[in-house]
């Protein structure tokens, strides 16, 4: 008889700040935010200690990329603008992002993982999967294991959720953070899940939320108990039926260990509202600069794109996209940046832009790419 699933979810926490404090151990305990654009890196005072930045001193659009538990008690969460968050913690200590740091950190918490349960689905730089049904010790055991594995390595913690399932997993990880281990059964999940917000569902998102809501739908539990009918007349079939076993812990996905990517993309919001004429020259500088990203992410990775594609959004958040195929795949910079100009030249650029990314598709690898892209020429708008 095979054994019973038993699946992992792993979670580093409050993963960007942990790291940020590695650096600045005199920040433990404090609220700190990480985020934002042109943050200046702590200076040091003539009698020696460092100086940081604060929140309330800060004037852009930036948003948060992660913050401190300490913060987050204040109401600061990641996603969140710096100007709002403001004015909810204005003397929270603000740093620049170092992603470096943090894909060092990445690396190094997941090879530790692995040498424990080398059974991992990546899932980004901070969580991952872990297929654990062929281990022998109790789950609690192992989650200890792993989490001290972790701390050895980096020197930072995780919380860990076991269930049957990625999505009971993924639910019990956020249960008791920090530093948290959380063991749930299928028997569980009336008395453990129901009770929490639908919004606890990975994949229900704030304007699905917003819709149940308005048919007083608010738990996992009440959510469970809705017909699937009701649901797929609401969501559609896919969706509504997915909703439906979701709500009742039901989840087949298998932990996948390899898996192809279907895209890389780098994006970037700005600072103020940019246009085409008026801010040409650093439009063009960070248009290139993102298609040189997307290159050495390629590059990095070990794939070339056949599709090359543009994001736009505008001032008013109105979003564009457009894209090329082309004859063969091309991971070099100066390629990729020919091929997203083409594709700009198909968007409107008479109104000022909040955003612009690239993003590379039709991955193949570059074993297998063609010598020929068969690149095409034209001159870039910008």
């Amino acid at each position: 008889m095979p054994a019973a699933r038993r699946i992992a979810h792993l979670d580093m926490d409050a993963f960007f700040a942990s790291v940020e404090l590695l650096a600045y151990p005199e920040l433990r305990g404090e609220a700190v935010v990480v985020g934002g654009r042109s943050i200046h890196q702590p200076r040091i005072s003539p009698d020696g200690t460092r100086v940081f930045a604060r929140l309330r001193d800060y004037g852009g659009r930036g948003v948060a990329t992660t913050s401190t538990y300490p913060a987050r008690a204040l109401g600061v969460f990641s996603g969140m603008g710096l100007m709002k968050s403001a004015q909810l913690a204005p003397d929270a200590i603000l740093l620049p992002a170092n992603f470096d740091a943090y894909r060092h950190y990445s690396s190094r918490f997941k090879a530790a993982v692995a040498a424990v349960a080398p059974c991992i689905e990546d899932r980004g730089i901070d969580e991952i999967y872990i297929d654990l049904s062929d281990h022998q010790e109790d789950s609690e055991t192992l989650a200890r294991k792993l989490q001290q594995a972790v701390f050895d390595a980096t020197g930072l913690t995780c919380s860990v959720g076991i269930s049957p399932n990625k999505l009971l997993s993924k639910i019990a990880s956020d249960l008791n953070k920090p530093n948290g281990c959380t063991i749930l059964h299928s028997e569980d999940v009336p008395t453990r899940i129901w009770p929490l917000p639908v919004g606890k569902i990975n994949g229900i998102g704030p304007k699905a939320q917003e819709r149940l809501h308005r048919h007083d739908i608010r738990t996992i539990g009440e959510l469970a108990a809705t017909p699937a009918e009701q649901l797929v007349s609401l969501f559609g079939q896919t969706t509504g039926r997915w909703m439906h076993r979701a709500a009742q812990g039901i989840d087949d996905r298998p932990v996948v260990v390899e898996s192809e990517p279907r895209s890389i993309s780098r994006e970037t919001t700005f600072e103020r509202d940019l246009h085409a004429r008026d801010d040409r020259g650093e439009l063009s500088t960070v248009f290139t600069a993102l298609c040189l990203r997307v290159a050495d992410d390629l590059q990095r990775k070990g794939y070339a794109s056949r599709t090359v594609g543009i994001k736009l959004r505008y001032a008013d958040f109105q979003v564009v996209t457009r894209d090329i195929t082309l004859p063969g795949g091309i991971a070099d910079g100066a390629r990729i940046r020919q091929a997203a100009g083409l594709c700009l030249k198909r968007v409107p650029l008479t109104r000022k832009i909040r955003l612009l990314g690239v993003r590379a598709g039709g991955l193949v690898r570059l074993s297998e790419a063609a010598q020929d892209s068969g690149e095409a020429q034209g001159h870039l708008p910008f």
